[in-house]
């Protein structure tokens, strides 16, 4: 059996699924090729002079793929010892400054509620019910075919294959009533104990039956860096104890804005042919998350509120940012395909059935 040593010196690291975008990715995937020896000099100033806008930049999103990557199983196979080295702990910090400082100046903040269970909990369903949102449900439900549908599943898998991760940082940031409702939603996307019903497993199996690989990062080329950027921001919020109110905030919209959707997506599916065994992903979401939104936003995000007011802009901050980004990352999908092309960065040659 090869061991960790011996993968890095027959240069297999630190992932063979993708490959750098731009010089400071490139520097970063050559660096984890190895262990770590000394201070490796990386330095983001350049990347980050060269960027006009972080969210679509390849190079910055990569990069920050790859440093949250280090956190988390089956993502970057290097060293552990890079993991909390203190060189890439400062460039992730740098990049993150500045993709927070963009999300903060582009993401539109509603008027702050009183800091209260109830209030919170309007406010965020008040936010989430007047997004309109691109109408990709829409989109898939009645006119998606085979090709777009395994397109549609790529883009997803960057995050659904790791679904609930980003969001369990926070328990052990969180107390109280919070952190109790956090645990309650979590239990269920992680299949209540039951590997077989976790929802990342659930959603390999959707994978595989459209004739797609579900190892994780098979198709990190295949996706834009807005994709990488809403699983990027997520890591963010998750990974930053001062970021705690935003990944709550976070949480409350996603899964206020995903039972709906859900059906139109597993329609889609069923439009084109595909069984439950496809759909299952689907419908089990519409039934899951009608109940989540009630705890995310009251007993998740209103009590975090209640117990720490000062969060309260941060909770409303992460909610609009869900919104926004994920807004971003449907739209992308729609406008290609509603103008005939592929919505990947790198197209597939062949998808089954298509």
């Amino acid at each position: 059996m090869a061991t960790s040593q011996t993968l890095i010196d027959q240069g297999t690291f630190p992932n063979p699924f993708f490959h750098a975008r731009g010089p400071l990715s490139s520097r970063l995937l050559e660096l984890l090729r190895n262990a770590p020896n000394g201070d490796p000099g990386l330095d983001a100033a350049e990347a980050l002079t060269a960027a006009t806008d972080l969210v679509h930049d390849d190079d910055i999103q990569l990069t920050l793929f790859v440093l949250y990557g280090l956190h988390y199983g089956g993502v970057v196979d290097t060293s552990d010892e890079w993991e909390w080295h203190p060189s890439l702990i400062a460039l992730r910090r740098t990049l993150e400054a500045a993709f927070e400082a963009e999300l903060r100046a582009v993401v539109p903040v509603p008027a702050l509620p009183e800091a209260t269970s109830v209030a919170v909990a309007s406010a965020l369903f008040t936010l989430t019910g007047e997004d309109a949102g691109p109408s990709l449900s829409r989109f898939v439900a009645a006119k998606a075919d085979t090709g777009q549908l395994a397109e549609f599943l790529i883009q997803r898998s960057i995050y659904t294959l790791k679904e609930a991760d980003p969001h369990s940082w926070a328990i052990p940031r969180l107390s109280g009533r919070a952190k109790a409702a956090l645990v309650e939603i979590q239990a269920d996307e992680y299949g209540g104990g039951r590997p077989e019903r976790m929802h990342a497993a659930i959603f390999a199996g959707t994978m595989r039956g459209l004739g797609l690989d579900d190892r994780y990062g098979s198709y990190v080329d295949n996706v834009p860096a807005i994709t990488l950027a809403s699983l990027n921001m997520m890591s963010m919020f998750g990974l930053n104890r001062r970021l705690r109110g935003a990944i709550a905030g976070h949480l409350a919209a996603f899964e206020m804005t995903s039972s709906i959707p859900n059906g139109l997506y597993s329609r889609g599916f069923k439009r084109n042919g595909f069984g439950s065994d496809v759909t299952w992903y689907f419908d089990e979401h519409v039934e899951a998350d009608a109940v989540h939104e009630q705890i995310a936003g009251r007993d998740l995000a209103g009590s975090l509120a209640e117990d720490e007011p000062a969060l309260l802009a941060d909770i409303l901050f992460g909610a609009a940012a869900c919104l926004v980004v994920d807004g971003w990352a449907g739209q992308h999908m729609l406008d290609a395909w509603t103008a005939g092309e592929s919505s990947l960065r790198v197209p597939l040659a062949t998808v089954a059935g298509s």
